[in-house]
């Protein structure tokens, strides 16, 4: 089959960053899928990876982490599946991603696309839906069927991909949305989809958030820089509130801050499920399923803004330059189909 991959940690722009080889087709474990790809998204952890590291690797990696696509063949044990379904996921860390033509993915971690979405507008939703999913429900332990208007969340960085559907999720679920923006374009976005209050994270957040009448916020989603933004958090967090982030500090963060308040601090990794093959596992196959009734019923809608058509070494990395640039508003999603 035909992949795409590195070798070395190279800038987006150097045709060696990504390029296009010929290797072997997946072996499928007893729970595997072997999935033909027509579509994939390209997202921070895909640039982080491609960057990071030293020297050249033996053999060339394959990231990627979202597709949509075929099942092709299936390991012995599934049953949660049969061939010919159409799919979608994130994947695992520790495998093989999805920037080939095909990929072997555990039936666990799969959920069926939503059929309502062409394959671009699917394959920007997995890895950040699950994100904002187990940040909010699992993490913050917050839940659907219960009235939360008296509830209020604060979620920097709404514009970007796991922003765009964390703002639809925590609106679905009748908290008072605020989210942060610092642009035009994204502020028009965030308020699009769903937002109530909009702040911009490159000013105060304390006075920002203070100015709308809020002293605290009961919860709060953190999507970039969590270092700087780590004591306004503290400040602004209600006591015995919930403080969630998905980003890696660069220095210590003071828990102690939170002490007095009694507050509630955890990280969210969307791959630790299947990095540690935990027993809880294959709920990401049902927050997936649930995520593309979601989807198709039109109570949430796709993130996607950028799509590059075919894909080509030469598209993913074009996709990974938007996305390293910083600036980018929702999903960019590279597939074989109409680019837009």
């Amino acid at each position: 089959m035909k992949a795409i991959g590195f070798r070395k940690h190279l800038p987006a722009n150097n045709e060696e960053s990504l390029f296009e080889f010929d290797t072997s087709l997946p072996k499928l474990q007893s729970h595997d899928l072997l999935v033909k790809v027509n579509a994939t998204s390209v997202n921070p952890v895909d640039v982080g990876v491609r960057k990071s590291g030293r020297g050249e690797l033996n053999q060339p990696k394959i990231i990627g982490w979202d597709a949509v696509g075929t099942i092709e063949e299936i390991g012995r044990d599934v049953s949660l599946f049969k061939k010919g379904d159409r799919v979608f996921y994130a994947g695992s860390f520790k495998r093989p991603g999805s920037d080939a033509e095909y990929q072997a993915v555990d039936e666990r971690i799969v959920g069926k696309a939503p059929s309502r979405l062409n394959d671009a507008q699917a394959a920007a939703m997995p890895l950040t839906s699950l994100t904002a999913y187990e940040a909010l429900f699992e993490q913050m332990q917050l839940k659907m069927d219960v009235d939360n208007s008296d509830k209020s969340i604060l979620i920097i960085n709404g514009s970007g991909g796991v922003g765009s559907i964390a703002v639809q999720l925590a609106k679905l679920a009748g908290l008072k949305v605020i989210a942060t923006a610092s642009r035009p374009e994204s502020i028009e976005w965030v308020k699009e989809h769903g937002a109530d209050l909009v702040v911009n994270h490159r000013q105060n957040l304390v006075s920002q958030v203070r100015s709308f009448g809020s002293k605290y916020v009961d919860y709060i989603l953190e999507l970039n820089d969590i270092d700087g933004h780590w004591n306004e958090m503290c400040e602004l967090i209600k006591p015995a509130g919930r403080i969630v982030s998905i980003t890696e500090n660069k220095r210590s963060i003071n828990l102690r801050k939170l002490t007095q308040k009694r507050g509630n601090f955890s990280w969210e990794w969307m791959y630790s499920k299947s990095y540690y093959q935990t027993d809880d596992m294959a709920t990401q196959h049902d927050i997936l399923n649930t995520i593309a009734d979601l989807l198709d019923g039109g109570k949430v809608v796709s993130t996607l803004n950028c799509t590059l058509s075919p894909i080509t070494a030469k598209n993913l990395r074009k996709a990974h330059q938007l996305v390293e640039d910083g600036h980018m508003i929702g999903k960019v999603v590279v597939a074989n189909g109409e680019e837009k």
